[in-house]
């Protein structure tokens, strides 16, 4: 989950909370009712953050692992490629050694 889509979520609901409460506040019961009302808006928003925090911790640990196994996807190959060229450079070597090997018997003759 991207971090703008975490930030709407998070104010939609607290606008719903908050819509929720000013509902309640302004709606005509007693005080006992109104007080009990309020209170299961809060359990009921408590669960739905909850809820969307536990699906972010879920998306962020998704994506996590994905970046994780693509890096070493990654890393793999450069290793790979690193070693034929490691071994590349060992036979243009050795070359070079056996060429300049037969310029020095040349010369010692």
């Amino acid at each position: 989950m991207s971090n703008n889509s975490g930030n709407v979520l998070v104010a939609l609901l607290t606008g719903a909370v908050v819509g929720a409460g000013v509902g309640i506040l302004y709606a005509p019961d007693k005080g006992m009712k109104t007080r009990k009302k309020i209170k299961n808006s809060a359990l009921k928003a408590k669960e739905d953050i909850s809820a969307s925090i536990s699906n972010a911790k879920d998306e962020f640990t998704k994506s996590a692992e994905a970046k994780k196994m693509e890096f070493e996807e990654k890393l793999e190959d450069t290793l790979s490629n690193m070693s034929y060229k490691a071994d590349d450079i060992i036979v243009a070597l050795e070359k070079k050694l056996e060429d300049l090997r037969k310029k020095n018997a040349q010369l010692q003759k």
